[in-house]
């Protein structure tokens, strides 16, 4: 029996596997007899020659031998009291969290380990809790129904806005008012010897508190209704 792949095996054989059997390559150039080592040929070729320059701050001489330390110099520091003072008044160091793993006693980092939770990881962090969304509406809706019965008693009662113009007519005036009875108020004797001298003096002060008070209303509020009288 012959196999029909002979020849195919053969010839494959030749080609890879035959070229393969040396070191190398199987056909080698023949070196030139011109082409021989020659002396210093595979020395480095240094760079150029430069001038050195120092560019670097120089340090400081050294001091002469004429040149004495100075002398006599001490401090009163207590370095020894210094030092335990520091460490009874320092704050100790907490230790590092860690785990142990096995009985030979590896050390691991506990806070990247995630065995601590980490509330910053959850999947509802940062979003706002659902009783908390329900009470705001509840507030909102309670703001609205007392928004609207305010305005239904404003209809009813018939009530009037003053204009910002109103308001600073009738603030000017209390003011007015207000200078004119003090202005009487300071022209008042001296000595309050007699029953009238007290009940003037008396109603100049409450006259100006009621003036004080009606001109810290209406600087408190912007917005400010008037009932009509019919």
């Amino acid at each position: 029996y012959v196999s029909i792949f002979k020849a195919t095996v053969k010839d494959d054989m030749q080609k890879f596997k035959t070229a393969m059997k040396t070191m190398g390559p199987a056909k080698l150039e023949v070196p030139s007899p011109k082409d021989f080592l020659k002396k210093h040929s595979k020395e480095k070729i240094l760079p150029p020659k430069k001038k050195f320059e120092w560019n670097e701050h120089r340090k400081p001489p050294v001091p002469l031998r004429t040149d004495h330390p100075v002398m006599g110099i001490q401090s009163e520091k207590n370095f020894i009291n210094t030092n335990a003072a520091d460490v009874i008044m320092g704050v100790a160091k907490k230790p590092k969290p860690i785990y142990v793993d096995n009985r030979t006693g590896d050390k691991h980092d506990l806070e990247t380990s995630g065995l601590v939770p980490k509330y910053i990881n959850k999947k509802d962090y940062g979003v706002t809790p659902e009783y908390i969304c329900k009470r705001n509406e509840e507030v909102k809706k309670a703001q609205e129904e007392y928004d609207n019965y305010i305005q239904e008693n404003l209809r009813k009662a018939a009530m009037k806005r003053l204009s910002d113009e109103e308001r600073e007519a009738v603030l000017q005036g209390l003011k007015k008012n207000w200078e004119e009875v003090h202005k009487e108020f300071q022209s008042l004797s001296v000595f309050i010897d007699s029953i009238p001298k007290k009940i003037r003096k008396q109603k100049l002060e409450e006259e100006m508190k009621q003036l004080e008070h009606d001109i810290g209303v209406l600087e408190k509020h912007k917005v400010i209704y008037i009932a009509n009288k019919k």
